[in-house]
């Protein structure tokens, strides 16, 4: 399929690195004009001079720290004074990893402003033009976690099943202006992110990080762990025009296995 995102306004966090990234490219790639958004200023200065431009994009990037939610909202604010998107991506690092024993009240409020207030900010603001123009996609990248919890992985788990639940409630108001709000329910990708919680585990099992990832890797149909261009094609396909009435949905993917819809 022959996606195109031309003359289309995307706005991409966490895209720095990783799965963020991945989105970011892939959507430049079907011609959108992309405005990346992360904390790291050098990172994202060298990504966005690295994306296509021959459909006529313009990039920019968008240095924002997404643990500090005061600092984050007089930003994100700043740029929708002067800019519009037609496409969100909505997407941050993750929280630290820890049991439910582990996590103190304080760590529980700074995962709800890391994962939900910047999710729901943000979108609150993006919607303002998508409902002007009677057309929009909100795309959350969330975790299979969210259906089965991880042990290891109480704040993600907790937050991120409220942004799922959410989208579904906010799909229902916003689908009558050609709207979609779709989640995507992350399974286990090639990242820096998934190097982390491997390592983590594999200490408190006593055992090599390898032996981590090859029974990751049996638990996936595909016998192999996904990469993150994968799931850049799936949120370009959520992006285009040919997914308008899927809306409201939790998409889990899992080592480029597109598992339901």
């Amino acid at each position: 399929m022959n996606i195109s995102l031309k003359h289309k306004k995307a706005l991409v966090g966490g895209s720095s690195a990783g799965i963020g990234k991945a989105i970011a490219q892939q959507l430049a790639a079907s011609g959108a004009s992309v405005t990346l958004m992360s904390h790291s200023e050098e990172k994202l200065h060298h990504i966005v001079t690295q994306l296509p431009t021959d459909q006529g994009q313009l990039h920019q990037y968008l240095a924002v720290d997404f643990n500090n939610f005061k600092d984050y909202k007089k930003v994100i604010g700043t740029y929708f004074e002067n800019n519009t998107v037609d496409i969100l991506v909505n997407n941050t690092h993750g929280p630290a990893a820890g049991s439910a024993t582990e996590k103190n009240i304080d760590d529980y409020q700074n995962a709800f402003d890391l994962l939900f207030k910047t999710v729901v900010y943000t979108t609150e603001l993006a919607l303002k033009s998508m409902r002007s123009n009677n057309w929009g996609r909100v795309i959350n990248v969330a975790s299979v976690s969210v259906k089965e919890p991880l042990a290891y992985l109480a704040l993600s788990n907790s937050i991120r099943a409220a942004v799922v639940t959410w989208a579904k409630t906010l799909a229902t108001d916003v689908g009558k202006h050609h709207i979609t709000v779709n989640s995507v329910l992350t399974g286990y990708f090639n990242t820096n992110r998934i190097a982390q919680l491997n390592a983590k585990k594999a200490e408190q099992l006593g055992i090599d990080q390898s032996e981590v990832l090859k029974e990751m890797e049996s638990r996936v149909a595909v016998k192999r762990i996904g990469e993150p261009e994968e799931y850049g094609y799936l949120v370009a396909f959520l992006a285009s025009n040919e997914a308008a009435y899927i809306t409201g949905t939790n998409i889990p993917i899992d080592g480029g296995l597109l598992k339901s819809l």
